[in-house]
């Protein structure tokens, strides 16, 4: 591998810069994802009985000792209670906004590799195709051996940059279906706490 990797010419090196750039980028957001996930089911259930036991400064106690942006849009939406449920809903649309945003960042960044290592691999094609015509021109004899070997290096910086694009497009596809499913949870979740101040409010 690393000898088809020399043979592939100058434009192998950015390539494998965006190869690494990718890596870094998805386990970072393989990482924050994965602390991110949370038993929504659970999570409720805790939130329901402290709020039954000690009301919402409990239930916000339960939020600030549970990672992830459920938690952290539950919060929001609580600690604007005493400003009533239009103000809650507000809060937590707000506090919606800023985690999805947290748990999308970074994917522009691995769609761009996913976009120009294939186009760097081209690109290093065609440079490759052009040396190999010059060696055939300086040689003044259209050899099989001189074709073949000329082609065959060009080819290869399309062949790292399709590999490239594939595993990255693979982790990107992950990325995008997890967060889809936490917004689907934060969503469901949201709903969920507006029902349970409504009906304290109206019990009250």
């Amino acid at each position: 591998m690393i000898e088809l990797y020399l043979k592939g010419g100058f434009m192998m090196y950015p390539i494998l810069f965006f190869f690494i750039l990718g890596l870094v980028i998805s386990f970072e957001r393989l990482w924050t994802l994965t602390r991110a996930s949370l038993n929504t089911r659970k999570f409720m259930s805790k939130i329901q009985t402290a709020m039954k036991e000690g009301g919402v400064e409990a239930a916000k106690e339960v939020c600030e000792n549970t990672r992830g942006p459920v938690a952290s849009i539950f919060h929001a939406g609580l600690s604007r209670v005493d400003q009533g449920i239009d103000q809650v809903e507000k809060a937590i649309m707000n506090a919606g906004t800023i985690e999805m945003a947290f748990l999308e960042r970074g994917l522009v960044w691995l769609a761009t590799v996913v976009s120009v290592a294939p186009m760097l691999g081209f690109t290093g094609t065609v440079w490759g195709m052009i040396k190999a015509f010059e060696d055939i021109a300086k040689a003044n004899d259209i050899s099989p051996t001189i074709v073949a070997t000329g082609i065959s290096i060009a080819l290869l910086t399309t062949l790292f940059g399709l590999i490239v694009a594939i595993i990255i497009q693979f982790f990107n596809n992950f990325f995008v279906s997890k967060i889809d499913k936490l917004i689907i949870d934060m969503e469901e979740s949201s709903v969920e706490l507006v029902d349970i101040l409504i009906d304290v409010e109206k019990g009250k």
